[in-house]
């Protein structure tokens, strides 16, 4: 496979691209993460989301830790080539490191942040070290 699709890619001054994780079946987002070319490279060639930890400053197969990978049925880009979508089975049915099904659990309640969403895991029993 050629690498020349990559080079569509808006990369920005850091060499990142955000990713979006959308559930194939439900639609739902589960989460965004951020990606370099070798991530997004990866990821199309395995068929499993691999992206770039910032914190880290390294490649992060999503699941390495969990278990909960991530296998990828469609890779599509925004009209301006600076946002990556994947649709993605979970594995699982966890793909916040909270132990949730979405890193999207808050919500605005008035004034402040209201967790909306149950923890379906124990983050201490994913992340045993």
């Amino acid at each position: 496979m050629s690498d020349a699709w990559l080079n569509k890619v808006a990369w920005n001054d850091e060499g990142l691209v955000p990713a979006i994780a959308q559930d194939a079946a439900s639609g739902e987002i589960l989460m965004v993460a951020w990606m370099n070319r070798e991530a997004l490279k990866r990821t199309a060639q395995l068929g499993e989301a691999v992206y770039w930890s910032r914190s880290r400053k390294k490649l992060w197969h999503k699941g390495e830790e969990s278990g909960h990978t991530q296998k990828v049925l469609e890779i599509r880009t925004d009209c301006d080539e600076d946002v990556i979508l994947m649709k993605i089975e979970q594995t699982g049915g966890i793909a916040c490191h909270t132990g949730r099904k979405s890193c999207f659990f808050q919500k605005l309640d008035e004034q402040d942040w209201k967790a909306v969403e149950p923890v379906l895991k124990d983050p201490h029993e994913i992340y045993r070290k």
